[in-house]
């Protein structure tokens, strides 16, 4: 069997990869790029470009069923879904084509082809007849979509983000399974570009969003346009001659039997880190069999060994992708100095209309004793109404006593550029004060936020509440 020896083994060449790799290369040291499947970061090829493309053309759509609204009449609507679907892979393999020019420019003495898997906390194989001896190694072998049992007899009519832009045509009916984000994206831009989508989830929950009084507003919104089936199980799925049977169970318990397609499952992802045969690590494990790590430093126990990306099963998005590998790649490339890296303040995004957005943690991570909260509705707000737009619910969260911003769960126009904002001053630790002060334009959606904040300063400046058990402590001590 062939050895070769390095200084720091990354395995997967997606955004954590290239990130810990480039990183860890920033040191000196000799570094191994090792991959086993297609170049093209999950981004790329499957999950935030290719999505937003087919959002885009669902956009388009929209907007010119909406414009009579505006007393602007066109034509009839047409949607070639060919066309559709053309635009949607040609730019999609532009982007992963830039992905991969960067690979390519990689020292093919550095790059590796094959899967790898533990022999020892220091020592991989990769395919059948290679050694690679690294004192350090990176893990960033990604994720993939979670598949029930009960949707396998869809057979070759069960999709996957990962397949269905693959897809020549727009279909006549899709179900979809889940009410993430994935499902929400991609089941209302297939609605809006005429496909017949059902959307079906187990539970009330939507893309993420734990704020009861944002949740309502959203399951308003999106139930006002989608068909959406909450509280619903799916019993089977059987292929026929004309796409799938799909059997399910309502909230109320009766079975129904309906003919879509194709179904979609969309029902969230499973870290790739069964195959890296990690008992031979020495790594202590989770209950999913991912190795336990510290978030800031990305080092699993007092190892050598690192982890990055969607392969931790922390937070699976791009930008945290990108973090990870390079925390994880500087830590590799100067080991044993191990530092904590830059964590940024969470965001995360759904790109549905109206769009959701979760800054910090999130509702359901707040201490409510200690916390107030601000809020606007979007229907009467200035610029949403303009431009028809004014649908949704956006909550802000403070600390009593210091006053501090903690975050946010919207649902609303342009939520990607006032997600940005609040997450910039949740880490930049401004007051809500603070953010007052800032700039507002008029007339934008932003002065939105400036009311919902002005809701919250009220609330903690003069609505603060005794201290259970300790009446006589200065508020916030």
């Amino acid at each position: 069997m062939k050895s070769i020896t390095a200084d720091v083994a990354v395995i997967g060449a997606g955004s954590a990869g290239l990130a810990a790799y480039r990183a860890a290369r920033s040191h000196g040291k000799r570094v191994l790029l090792i991959e086993g499947g297609p170049y093209g970061t999950t981004c790329a090829r499957v999950g935030c470009m290719p999505s937003k493309l087919l959002i885009a053309a669902a956009e388009a759509a929209h907007m010119v069923s909406l414009a009579p609204a505006f007393g602007v009449h066109g034509g009839a609507l047409r949607i070639d879904g060919r066309e559709v679907m053309a635009r949607v892979r040609q730019e999609r393999d532009r982007f992963v084509g830039f992905v991969v020019d960067g690979v390519d420019r990689i020292p093919e003495e550095d790059r590796l082809r094959g899967y790898a898997r533990f022999t020892a906390p220091d020592c991989l194989q990769v395919g059948d007849d290679l050694q690679v001896r690294a004192s350090r190694i990176v893990i960033a072998t990604g994720s993939r979509p979670q598949i029930p049992a009960e949707l396998l007899g869809a057979g070759e009519r069960l999709l996957t983000n990962d397949t269905v832009f693959e897809w020549d045509d727009l279909p006549a009916s899709v179900a979809v399974i889940g009410t993430g984000v994935i499902g929400l994206e991609i089941g209302q831009a297939l609605h809006r570009l005429g496909v017949r989508v059902a959307v079906f989830g187990r539970g009330m929950q939507l893309a993420g969003i734990s704020d009861p009084m944002v949740l309502a507003s959203a399951r308003q919104a999106f139930g006002a346009e989608l068909d959406l089936r909450a509280g619903t199980r799916v019993v089977q799925a059987a292929r026929n001659a004309d796409g799938v049977a799909l059997t399910w169970t309502a909230a109320d318990g009766s079975q129904h039997c309906e003919q879509f397609a194709w179904v979609l499952a969309a029902t969230g992802r499973v870290t790739n880190v069964e195959q890296l045969d990690l008992g031979a690590s020495g790594l202590a494990l989770d209950a999913r069999g991912v190795p336990l790590f510290d978030s800031h430093t990305m080092r699993c126990g007092q190892s050598g060994i690192f982890i990055a990306g969607d392969a931790a099963g922390e937070r699976a998005l791009l930008h945290e992708a990108a973090d990870h590998g390079r925390i994880a790649g500087d830590n590799a490339g100067r080991y044993p100095d191990v530092q904590p890296g830059l964590r940024r303040a969470p965001l995360a995004i759904a790109f549905t209309d109206p769009q959701v957005a979760v800054v910090g943690c999130g509702f359901h991570a707040l201490e409510s004793a200690r916390t107030a909260s601000g809020e606007v509705s979007f229907a009467d707000q200035g610029r949403s109404r303009v431009m028809l737009q004014n649908r949704g619910l956006l909550r802000v969260y403070g600390a009593y006593g210091s006053g501090r911003f903690l975050g946010a769960e919207l649902c609303g126009p342009r939520g990607e550029h006032l997600a940005h904002l609040m997450a910039w001053a949740l880490q930049n630790a401004m007051t809500v004060a603070q953010m007052l002060q800032m700039p507002f334009y008029h007339p934008v959606v932003e002065e939105g936020l400036r009311t919902a904040l002005r809701d919250l300063n009220e609330k903690l400046v003069h609505g603060t509440p005794e201290i259970e058990h300790c009446t006589d402590c200065t508020p916030g001590m």
